[in-house]
């Protein structure tokens, strides 16, 4: 079975705040960026996991995916938790994209979510913080 390694951070500059995505999927040296819109810091990691989730399904096919196992690893313990049944999801914004992810797994072998002290999660960091400047840029907020 194919393990799959994949960083996923979110983040906002206000919360809600313009808010981006960050993901690097270590194992097959990918890494991306995307900017969000106004969201909250836990919208955004949601939304980061969903969007790896899809990427790796995209770039391996849905045969391969069948067969993989997946090691979500990020760096809030909120999304982390809530994804292992540790917590529960009061905040009903968040309740659709757990669902998402929920079902996101299921074309997959294996999807474990481990949490991992940001200082490790510098490149999914990175990406989401480019993101968002780029945004900052076009809107001439910079």
């Amino acid at each position: 079975m194919e393990k799959i390694v994949i960083y996923s951070d979110g983040g906002s500059r206000g919360n809600p705040g313009p808010a981006a995505l960050g993901v690097y999927i270590e194992t097959l040296d990918k890494s991306y960026g995307e900017y969000l819109g106004e969201k909250t810091n836990n919208e955004a990691e949601y939304a980061a996991i969903v969007f790896g989730l899809k990427k790796i399904k995209s770039l391996i096919g849905k045969a391969k995916a069948k067969q993989a196992a997946v090691e979500c690893r990020m760096d809030s313990e909120l999304a982390c938790k809530q994804l292992n049944h540790e917590y529960k999801i009061e905040n009903e914004k968040l309740q659709p994209l757990f669902l998402e992810v929920w079902n996101l797994t299921l074309d997959f072998a294996h999807v474990k979510f481990v949490h991992v002290r940001r200082e490790l999660n510098t490149v999914a960091d990175a990406c989401a913080n480019q993101a968002m400047d780029r945004a900052a840029q076009r809107q001439g907020l910079f």
